[in-house]
């Protein structure tokens, strides 16, 4: 039995899953799985997983796609081991993340959650900072999503999943959100406050539906009282982010009409923000917080340093 099971759900990034495997494979001091659910790529996918040939790696195929919320169930439902660990495919974790993890839980914690950077395309670090503690994480729910990187940062026990049914697969993009509000129901989470993961910000990210946000933010504030000011603020980020500033601007008035005032200054900082997708260098590292950076930094260039040997 492992100690961990790793759920990767996939469609259609052969070439970006393959590095995120590598970065799981390269797991230091933890006896784990890794369960990849191919959600009806067409891409090769299944073909190169089945390549490794790694006896920890097992692949589970749907031939049509059904959603990622389903696909982290499917993974979950297969899993051996006593606690299950998110990673999407186009993300990247630090080799002792799940080691790290483990020894930071106690018997009451049921789930635990790490520190974030964000990278490009090519793995160079764009900005990151510390992760907010339990208490302010669990304090924040409500009002937004708190967590860094988000499903590709959870470690959850298999008994406290199983209890509270996993990712509602009706849920499209808020499903790891709503996930988090029924956890911290049942459980508190413990955090390891350095940066162990990497959110990857390109151009092939799932494109934003923000009038499907904005109809998940609706239950999600009927389920749990959640702030819908919140979403449309995230809504404008993953458009900024996007390229696309007046949809952004569009989001925030919505924020607004929520009585969200504040996001009339985010809507004109909107039309002057630069594009993140299209960052071409590497960060140059905020006086802040240095040492976050750095540290991510050096388990980042280790990952690329064994790419670069790979091919």
């Amino acid at each position: 039995m492992p100690e961990v099971s790793v759920v990767i759900p996939t469609h259609n990034r052969r070439r970006l899953l393959g590095q995120t495997l590598r970065s799981v494979l390269g797991q230091r001091g933890v006896d784990f799985e890794v369960v990849v659910v191919d959600d009806g790529s067409t891409d090769g996918t299944a073909e190169a997983v089945a390549a490794l040939g790694d006896r920890r790696v097992r692949l589970l195929r749907h031939e049509h796609p059904r959603g990622v919320a389903t696909a982290r169930n499917v993974g979950a439902t297969a899993a051996h081991g006593a606690w299950v660990a998110f990673l999407d495919d186009d993300d990247l974790w630090a080799p002792d993340k799940l080691a790290r993890q483990l020894a930071t839980t106690g018997r009451e914690d049921g789930w635990v959650y790490a520190g974030a950077v964000e990278v490009d395309g090519a793995g160079r670090l764009l900005g990151g900072t510390p992760p907010p503690p339990p208490d302010a994480l669990l304090a924040g729910l409500t009002r937004h999503n708190p967590m860094p990187a988000g499903s590709s940062n959870v470690m959850v026990r298999a008994g406290l999943l199983a209890d509270t049914g996993g990712f509602d697969p009706t849920l499209r993009h808020l499903a790891d959100w709503d996930l988090w509000l029924r956890l911290a129901r049942l459980s508190r989470p413990a955090c390891v406050a350095a940066p162990l993961v990497a959110y990857r910000i390109h151009p092939g990210q799932a494109t934003m539906d923000t009038t499907g946000m904005v109809a998940e933010a609706r239950v999600l504030q009927v389920r749990h009282g959640a702030d819908p000011g919140a979403i449309h603020r995230w809504a404008a980020w993953s458009q900024l982010r996007a390229g696309r500033r007046w949809a952004a601007v569009a989001a925030y008035a919505a924020a607004v009409r929520t009585g969200d005032l504040a996001s009339v200054a985010r809507s004109a900082v909107a039309l002057l923000s630069p594009r993140p997708t299209l960052v071409r260098r590497p960060l140059r590292r905020a006086a802040a917080a240095p040492d976050w950076h750095l540290a991510a930094q050096a388990w980042l260039e280790d990952l690329a340093g064994v790419e670069r040997v790979r091919r």
